[in-house]
């Protein structure tokens, strides 16, 4: 490794000004120039330096290593004289502004290439003050939110398409903004105003963002019910309205339309009765028809306007608050096209929900509302702060569930989640709530998605089927994520991947013939789901699933009230299983498809039906065997009966945690879902037993099972890594592979034109700028490393062995290691 010596402060920089402008021009003449390996999607780039007193070099390192910072300077020679520590970037393709730049993949999963745009450069005659991350700290620089929205911190370029951030250089950048921004408050009023609107800041923008998410939330929420209803019939009188505002004076049943003369059915619309063979065929084909129609402008939108608005959202989500860089992904245009393609999928009646892609929606708005705040704009680190908040935000309106959408973010979206994040998703999730609240889209009283009235406490031995639905959600929750991530491969890999929207009219036609016939998977599923959840009284006599003969028996000096299943409860429960396959495998094939789709309510739905079973078995059994020690004294007093709805709620949070592994969040969004607060022990017991099964079938949720799929760079938090490897063994290059370097003495033009033809590197570092890079030593544990790369957000760092630097470790190599260590193929953490 060729090396050159350590020449003092700030007297290097300008007796290596010949070197620089040379080293200069020859990136200026090597403007424009791709690089074609498969890597070249996200690269970024070290800045290499040695500690100590010992020689410094300028890195360039081999292929593989396409992780290193843009850094090249772009000023001119003048410039680099004046400013000491002064850098900014340069690339071989383009350099993304700042701005949200609507772009990604097409819709087969191809990325679109970016559009460059430089942004201009800013000169400052002022003499710096040194920084260890390359800022320039003086009273008359302009800093991101200190000044015009377009003052760039010299020599600081914006991040590129596929690119993951480096955390600590944007906090760094972010404290020495504040640090400028309190100094100058008081040199004027005006300059008062700004820090104290820079303050605010963070609280306004989560305030706007609340606001607009529940404003979104509410529309899409009215707008699926209304055209959910459409697929049944119409309101005469106010076409506007659903069938539940249609029928509201006469508080109709969902199994009975007959005693709501206002809502008028299809066959009724063309002069028919509501029953009858003809009025079954006329309803059954336009239920076809209606839900052919909105799929196909679902997916349509999606395919035309915004590729980025499929799927659930929250995989991605994960991984861009991880760090990583997604143009367009959380841009207007998703923003717009996920909304209306949501309200399309659902009201087609597909095997899925709105909760999930409501997180993207949510995102999508702080990502905009961000952009209005060059404090959160300008600065990537900062903007994943409201983008947590958003996240929180989005499952608050989703379901109803403020406290749990921030323990949602905090648990299961969020990577970097401090204090001041916490405090601002709860006022953002709470503002959304309250919002949604005022627009009453669930047509109650209540602010929550299904609502229970359960008087009867649980009992200590219905922990024994509690626990049993836990298992049970473990075992499904895997199945289903096997059986998804197989059809996805399949599609991914296949020609039907060619013809997505083909596939979602196959699957949605497939969906309304099989469920039509069955009026359980015939009505909308936050429907069945409320009515799984119920609990059954005497006035619902048009419920099956209340078809029970009361008779009350006398046990000694006290009755009790036993209800036997009449024919109605048996036809339901052959029903509901058909309903549950039929659900399942329906789900299956239509997560992953080129429409929006999340995963909670088909995962809550199977899980209620699961339940419910469960729950009328025991319901029978302990009124059949009422003198068995485990209940002796609990069932025959007539005060604590058995409730089936419970075990349909503990049920759906059984599955529900299978498929996403999550727990404290899911208790928490599951009372607030449903208000009962004093179910949370058989919550918490189902949902810890289906996370230990689902662990011990499968380490991953769906979610991450769906970001290892799609080759995102995720490095997952919870996840320990337990080999004995050392940095030595993953850096690059490798010990017997050659260091390539640009040194400053003994290199000519023509060396230096020579190594970039040779070499496939994005871009290039200059010495003498970062003075306190973050290294390693060659025998430092790889455990250790990889904690580094987790709890301090690094892009690489540097390995060193007595001083002399010897290669670098990337997020890349990191993730390739991981994978390798596995047993895994460690080229799927490209960006493919």
């Amino acid at each position: 490794m060729e090396k050159f010596p350590l020449k003092g402060n700030r007297e290097i920089v300008a007796e290596g000004n010949s070197y620089i402008t040379a080293y200069q021009s020859v990136l200026k003449k090597s403007n424009g120039h791709t690089v074609n390996n498969s890597d070249s999607q996200y690269q970024e780039h070290p800045l290499a330096t040695s500690s100590g007193s010992t020689a410094v070099t300028t890195s360039l390192t081999t292929p593989d290593d396409d992780e290193m910072i843009d850094i090249t300077p772009r000023s001119s020679p003048s410039e680099i004289h004046q400013h000491s520590t002064h850098f900014s970037s340069y690339s071989r393709g383009s350099t993304a502004d700042n701005s949200d730049m609507e772009r990604g993949r097409d819709f087969h999963g191809h990325h679109q290439s970016p559009q460059s745009q430089q942004p201009p450069q800013r000169t400052h005659p002022h003499v710096p003050t040194h920084s260890a991350f390359g800022d320039i700290l003086d009273g008359g620089l302009s800093f991101y939110g200190s000044s015009e929205p377009h003052d760039d911190i010299p020599g600081i370029g914006q991040y590129d398409d596929f690119h993951t951030i480096d955390w600590q250089r944007d906090i760094a950048r972010d404290r020495m903004r504040h640090r400028y921004i309190v100094k100058k408050r008081q040199d004027s009023l005006w300059d008062l105003v700004k820090g104290a609107h820079d303050a605010w800041s963070g609280w306004l923008c989560v305030l706007l963002v609340g606001i607009a998410a529940g404003c979104v939330a509410g529309m899409v929420d009215i707008g699926a019910s209304w055209m959910s209803d459409l697929k049944h019939g119409i309101c005469p009188l106010a076409f506007w309205f659903n069938r539940e505002q249609c029928c509201w004076p006469t508080k109709q049943s969902v199994f009975d339309e007959g005693n709501c003369s206002t809502w008028k059915t299809w066959p009724q619309i063309f002069g028919l009765n509501r029953e009858g063979t003809g009025a079954y065929i006329i309803s059954y084909i336009w239920f076809i028809l209606w839900a052919l129609l909105f799929a196909a402008l679902s997916a349509s939108l999606v395919r035309m306007f915004a590729p980025y608005a499929c799927g659930s959202g929250i995989p991605e989500i994960k991984t861009i608050l991880s760090g990583f860089i997604i143009r367009g992904y959380l841009g207007k245009w998703t923003l717009l096209i996920k909304s209306v393609g949501l309200m399309l999928s659902v009201s087609a009646g597909l095997t899925l929900g709105k909760e999930g892609p409501m997180v993207h929606i949510a995102s999508c708005i702080g990502n905009i509302f961000s952009h209005l705040f060059p404090k959160y704009g300008r600065n990537e680190a900062k903007k994943r702060e409201i983008l947590s908040a958003a996240a929180a935000a989005g499952v608050s309106v989703a379901f109803g569930a403020p406290i749990g959408g921030v323990l949602f973010s905090l648990e299961e979206v969020s990577y970097y989640f401090p204090l001041k994040t916490l405090w601002r998703s709860f006022f953002c999730a709470l503002i959304a709530a309250f919002v949604l609240r005022s627009l009453t889209p669930f047509g109650n009283e209540h602010s929550v998605l299904f609502f229970v009235e359960y008087n009867q406490p649980w009992i200590f031995f219905e922990l024994i089927p509690f626990v049993f639905l836990g298992i049970m959600g473990g075992v499904i929750g895997t199945l289903f994520i096997k059986a998804n991530l197989w059809w996805c491969r399949f599609r991914k890999f296949s020609k039907l991947g060619q013809y997505p929207v083909m596939e979602v009219l196959v699957v949605t036609l497939v969906t309304g013939v099989i469920c039509y016939p069955n009026p359980f998977t015939r009505m909308n599923m936050n429907e069945l789901i409320y009515l799984l959840f119920s609990r059954c009284s005497p006035a619902d006599v048009s419920n099956p699933l209340c078809d029970y003969t009361r008779i009350n028996i006398t046990y000694g000096a006290t009755f009790t009230e036993v209800t036997q299943p009449g024919p109605g409860v048996y036809r339901s429960i052959g029903l509901l299983l058909l309903a549950f396959f039929l659900k399942l495998a329906l789900t299956v094939f239509t997560f992953g498809m080129k429409v929006p789709a999340g995963l909670f309510i088909p995962s809550l739905l199977l899980g209620a039906i699961m339940g419910r079973i469960v729950g009328i078995a025991v319901e029978q059994f302990t009124y059949s065997y009422p003198n068995v020690w485990i209940f002796t004294g609990e069932c025959v007093t007539g005060n604590n009966l058995i409730t089936p709805g419970l075990y349909a709620m503990v049920g759906a949070a059984a599955v529900l945690g299978g498929v996403t592994r999550m727990t404290v969040s899911l208790v928490v969004i599951m009372f607030e879902l449903t208000g009962g607060v004093g179910y949370i022990v058989p919550l918490m017991a189902a949902a810890m037993a289906s996370k230990w099964v689902g662990d011990a079938l499968g380490r991953q949720g769906i979610y991450d099972a769906h970001i290892t799929l799609n080759g995102y760079p995720f490095l997952d938090s919870k996840e320990e890594f337990a080999h004995t490897t050392l940095a030595a063994d993953v850096m690059q290059p490798k010990r017997n592979e050659t260091l390539n370097v640009i040194t400053q003495d003994s290199m000519t033009v023509d060396d230096i034109e020579m190594l970039l033809k040779e070499t496939e590197h994005n871009g290039y570092p200059v010495k003498i700028l970062d003075m306190a890079p973050i290294t390693v030593t060659d025998q430092t544990p790889m455990e250790t490393v990889v904690d580094m790369f987790r709890k301090l957000g690094l892009r690489q760092t540097l390995v060193t062995h007595n001083g002399r630097l010897l290669g670098v470790i990337t997020k890349k190599d990191v993730l390739r290691h991981v994978k390798q260590m596995d047993n895994e193929d460690p080229n799927t953490v490209l960006f493919n």
